[in-house]
């Protein structure tokens, strides 16, 4: 096996690692248990709780349909940078209520974000070739690989 097949097999394991985190150990139980069910006391507005697991959800969607069917493929990097984003900010959180371990976690995950985030936007850094989709034209479809910018 290649280098660059190696890299590829890492990063979309690393990408349904994250997935799974996001959309069901952080993100659905925040949308789908009442607030005194979660797992960690979050004295936050529930609306607010809510749209964070929306965006986790979201974000962990976006972690893998985008390149996998080839659709909006630059969807991918967008998504693992926001879920670094939103990492940022329940480390902050985290810090500023006293929680220090929970901090270190959630930038932990932040930078697995970031990893998944670079890899995909600058494919060349990873080995990979680009992402390959394809576009219709005059009713065929033809397919191409997306510019490595």
């Amino acid at each position: 096996m290649t280098t660059a097949r190696l890299r590829s097999i890492a990063l979309w394991t690393l990408q349904g690692f994250l997935a799974a985190f996001f959309a069901f150990a952080s993100g659905a139980p925040k949308l789908l248990l009442p607030l005194d069910a979660l797992p960690l006391p979050l004295p936050l507005p529930e609306l607010f709780i809510r749209c964070i697991g929306m965006c986790e959800v979201l974000g962990a969607l976006g972690l893998i349909l985008p390149l996998a069917f080839h659709v909006k493929p630059r969807l991918t990097p967008i998504a693992a940078a926001c879920l670094l984003a939103l990492t940022l900010c329940a480390a902050t959180y985290q810090l500023l209520a006293g929680q220090p371990a929970n901090a270190v976690f959630a930038l932990v995950m932040g930078a697995l974000c970031a990893i998944v985030a670079v890899a995909r936007w600058r494919p060349s850094l990873t080995g990979d070739q680009g992402v390959t989709h394809s576009t219709k034209r005059h009713g065929l479809h033809v397919r191409r690989r997306a510019s490595a910018h």
